[in-house]
């Protein structure tokens, strides 16, 4: 069964709440969603820090970054536009699902999301 949000609120300098068709009610703060931007750079970005524990992700500090904007895509996804000019990301529901900050481990702070692993665009194939 696909769960699927019932109700978006967004509040630009704060955070996005979710709930959604099973109960669940989920709360993604403005920062956050930008740090885990599924877009392709923002994955690339993740995957440096890997390699580089001094590269920066935006929305990791006192940035002050808001959302500006959203607009629902079809039926499976919001995209969101953030204040640093950031708007590449889609964030479809089943996403939203798996970063829900409420189904992290307790304390952890996420650095990385789904896809991170998969090949760079400078290697699609992975060789």
């Amino acid at each position: 069964m696909d769960v699927t949000p019932l109700d978006l609120d967004l509040k630009k300098d704060e955070g996005l709440t979710v709930r959604w068709s099973d109960g669940v009610t989920s709360y993604y703060p403005i920062a956050y969603l930008r740090r885990l931007s599924p877009s392709a750079d923002m994955r690339e970005l993740r995957k440096a820090m890997q390699h580089n524990p001094l590269t920066v992700l935006p929305g990791t500090g006192g940035d002050g970054v808001t959302a500006t904007g959203a607009e629902l895509v079809g039926n499976y996804a919001l995209n969101i536009t953030f204040s640093d000019g950031h708007s590449s990301g889609i964030y479809t529901w089943g996403y939203l699902r798996e970063i829900d900050p409420n189904q992290q481990a307790d304390g952890e702070d996420a650095t990385t999301a789904p896809g991170d692993d998969r090949p760079s665009h400078g290697n699609p194939l992975g060789l």
